[in-house]
């Protein structure tokens, strides 16, 4: 992989990440951009102990151009694009309209007892390109493509989690317009927190009220109990598992873990690494056959949220934690969505209408063969 780093005319980082070492990048940014001047700012919950972006300049945030004018396609003669290169393998560059942006500085304190806290949304946003084919997705690419995307993902959480009052990195890709996306080319995002997230924080006080009452590791235990009940397994290969979560929250929902534990993606082997992208695009290309059946031989791409979940930058649990990627769709059969209504919204307690044992069997079903690296769990 060769990497190489530049800027867009408006003082943002762009960097290439090539498969050819004798790539040269040397396009430059021609559009007539003022330098950014964008801010965020992060306010405390005091009843969840969670912390809210406010970031109202998203609000200008591009929405659904025409496919001749998307920002994330190279750029050509007569067309400025995010990217100044003709062509390119994969690219990230510094959000345009981050969420959270800037160094860390001080806490703020009002009301009775300095109850309502803020401080400013510290951290970066950044927009990760895999292809430059406007039409594909991710679930296209070759197994050496995905196997740049994962380097990439993995040189940019090493960078990013050495960056001042970064606490987290967080890695993940938006498909479909139903899950909220405003552009259609193929693409993830990479947030770098400045605190734990939510999720995080609970799965890390789970786990470590699992050690206190069994002297073992609640992810180690949670996967192979996973592999030998086998009936949620959809895909085992030999360092990889994907299975659908006894208590899954999405009509279809898997869980991707590496069969050895690590904390993030820098401490995959190079077997992991090697196997990742057969057993990753395996699963992409099964939930887009989802929902076909004699009478929808095509039907519209599966929405979907990919999200890694990597340990805290600095954390006394750091090591126990495992690395492991959620993917999940909020169809729930064609034509329909799981919206989060009442009970989900309002209370976080979530309804699935699929139960996980047949979400596992339907996944299983619409296996394709000839993926070098996977073996096809049985029921």
């Amino acid at each position: 992989m060769k990497k190489t780093t530049t800027r867009l005319a408006d003082g943002r980082e762009l960097i290439y990440y090539d498969a050819r070492d004798d790539s040269v990048r040397d396009a430059v940014d021609q559009r007539p951009l003022d330098a950014t001047t964008t801010a965020s700012e992060i306010r405390h919950d005091p009843l969840l102990g969670e912390w809210v972006a406010i970031a109202s300049h998203r609000q200008g945030r591009t929405y659904h151009p025409p496919a001749d004018q998307c920002p994330l396609c190279p750029s050509g003669p007569g067309r400025h694009s995010e990217i100044p290169a003709a062509d390119y393998d994969v690219v990230v560059f510094e959000n345009r309209f981050p969420s959270l942006t800037g160094g860390p500085g001080p806490q703020a304190a009002t009301g009775p007892d300095g109850i309502f806290t803020s401080r400013p949304g510290a951290g970066r946003c950044e927009v990760v390109c895999f292809t430059p084919d406007h039409h594909a997705s991710f679930a296209d690419l070759t197994p050496g493509q995905a196997a740049l995307v994962l380097d990439a993902w993995t040189d940019r959480t090493a960078e990013l989690a050495q960056l001042p009052g970064v606490a987290q990195v967080f890695c993940f890709e938006n498909r479909g317009a139903e899950i909220g996306v405003t552009l259609s080319h193929s693409h993830g995002q990479i947030y770098a927190y400045p605190f734990i997230t939510p999720r995080t924080e609970r799965m890390l006080a789970r786990l470590a009220d699992h050690h206190r009452r069994t002297g073992r590791n609640l992810f180690d235990d949670v996967l192979d109990a996973e592999r030998a009940a086998a009936e949620r397994v959809v895909v085992e290969g030999d360092h990889w598992t994907a299975f659908v979560p006894h208590a899954a929250h999405w009509p279809y929902e898997v869980h991707l873990y590496p069969n050895r534990r690590v904390p993030d993606l820098l401490a995959l082997d190079d077997a992991a690494r090697a196997e990742f992208p057969h057993v990753y695009l395996e699963l992409l290309r099964r939930f887009d056959r989802l929902f076909t059946t004699p009478d929808t031989p095509r039907p519209a791409p599966t929405p979907y949220i990919a999200a890694w979940h990597q340990a805290p930058v600095d954390h006394p649990r750091r090591r126990d934690f495992a690395l492991h990627l959620e993917l999940f769709t909020i169809r729930r059969t064609e034509g329909k969505l799981k919206f989060l209504a009442g009970s989900e919204s309002g209370m976080s307690v979530f309804i699935n209408d699929v139960p996980p044992e047949t979400a596992a069997a339907r996944l299983r079903q619409v296996a394709t063969t000839g993926h070098p690296g996977t073996a096809l769990a049985r029921p």
